[in-house]
């Protein structure tokens, strides 16, 4: 019993708190250090949590022409590709926006497709994620045309849609022609 009035009293005297109190802050302090050490990744995690952005840390990669079935694979389910999204065929770099258009982010659904109609109709229903916007009204194509904006400003643009790409056979036969036609006609 000693030392429990000897404890209360030197609280009491170098405090100026009840032992109640000054127990109750002692606790609060605690709990608050626990929260705000919660709140930073810890130095051995720093690696790991860098390796999974590791490409969104990159320079964004020109694509150049790109079909919608090539854009798919550029959805963020393999951390090795950019993560890309469409708007009225421009093809946008979103990958340090990991967070919000990789797996598990809010706009996952958009990332490797031209999701046009969708940002114009404000929807995250399956049959508007396509770059389609006939029909829309003027209201709608302005808030496309927002979007847009918004991307330009904060991405990189790396490439285009393109409806169906022409063999490497097929480009250089053409060119061949084309040669071919213009000394006939020397």
């Amino acid at each position: 019993m000693g030392l429990y009035s000897t404890l209360t009293d030197f609280i009491g005297a170098y405090t100026g708190l009840s032992p109640a109190a000054f127990f109750t802050i002692l606790a609060i302090m605690f709990v608050a250090y626990k929260v705000v050490c919660g709140m930073f990744v810890a130095a051995t995690d720093y690696s790991a949590v860098q390796r999974e952005n590791a490409y969104a840390l990159r320079d964004p990669v020109q694509m150049g022409d790109v079909t919608e079935e090539e854009l798919r694979s550029y959805d963020g389910s393999d951390s090795q590709k950019p993560l890309l999204m469409a708007i009225k065929g421009q093809i946008f770099d979103v990958s340090r926006s990991r967070m919000f258009y990789g797996p598990g982010g809010p706009y996952a659904l958009f990332a490797g497709r031209d999701a046009s109609r969708a940002l114009a109709l404000m929807s995250f229903d399956e049959k508007d994620l396509t770059g389609n916007i006939e029909g829309l009204g003027e209201s709608e194509l302005e808030v496309l045309l927002d979007w847009e904006l918004k991307f330009k400003e904060k991405y990189v643009q790396v490439g285009q849609l393109v409806g169906e790409k022409k063999n490497e056979d097929e480009k250089t036969e053409n060119k061949g022609n084309n040669i071919d036609n213009s000394s006939i006609e020397s």
